[in-house]
């Protein structure tokens, strides 16, 4: 009789045992799951902020290429003849679009006279730097082994476009300084023009993100 009890005792703590290390192992499980989610997260969020700055840096040469004049695609060279001050759109010109980007900075005026420079919308990150993919000498395409990692790369950049839009925000002292000036003067001062800039990185739709992340700085641009 006492066997048969300790018989039944073993078969009861046997399966508590294998239960609690089924609930340890499922509990491992969500926790690795969990981790590499969140890895996953802050990788696309910290692509995203750099989607962004990438936004600010093609406005800004977007406004350099005006005010020094735009490079001929055929010939390479800049045409300075061509060359203006961009100014904000006239109140006759269409309104900016408003855009998640464009509602996602909060200190912009909602107001139907806000005008811009320029607002480029929906641009692919990826057809920005595909060209670096298509040069087998450059690191980063050497560093991927295999073609299937290269395809699974582009796939990931594909979800990341990006928008910019700038206004002229008036006049200001441009302060140039560097080893090119006259040794009797340590900078040089001139009038030049400021920009606000506002560009945004997005990953996903980009009527509705699913990351979204604003970044605004201003330049100044000498005349």
């Amino acid at each position: 009789m006492i066997k048969n009890k300790q018989k039944g005792f073993a078969l009861v703590l046997s399966l508590i045992l294998l239960l609690a290390m089924s609930l340890m192992g499922g509990a491992l499980i969500v926790i690795a799951s969990s981790d590499h989610q969140g890895n996953n997260s802050s990788d696309e969020y910290q692509q995203t902020f750099y989607v962004a700055e990438t936004a600010l840096m093609q406005a800004e040469k977007s406004l350099v290429n005006k005010m020094i004049g735009p490079i001929n695609p055929a010939s390479g060279i800049r045409d300075h003849a061509a060359r203006f001050i961009p100014r904000n759109q006239e109140l006759t010109d269409p309104a900016p679009n408003q855009t998640p980007c464009y509602r996602s900075f909060r200190n912009l005026s909602r107001d139907a006279d806000f005008r811009v420079v320029e607002q480029l919308e929906n641009q692919s990150f990826f057809d920005l730097i595909e060209p670096v993919f298509d040069d087998t000498s450059f690191a980063l395409v050497t560093a991927i082994d295999t073609t299937d990692a290269i395809d699974d790369e582009k796939e990931k950049l594909g979800k990341f476009r990006y928008e910019f839009f700038s206004v002229n925000s008036g006049t200001a002292t441009y302060k140039g300084g560097g080893i090119s000036l006259k040794k009797t003067s340590g900078a040089t001062q001139r009038q030049g023009t400021a920009y606000r800039i506002y560009g945004c990185g997005m990953m996903g739709n980009v009527n509705n993100p699913e990351i979204l992340i604003p970044l605004e700085t201003i330049v100044i641009l000498s005349h």
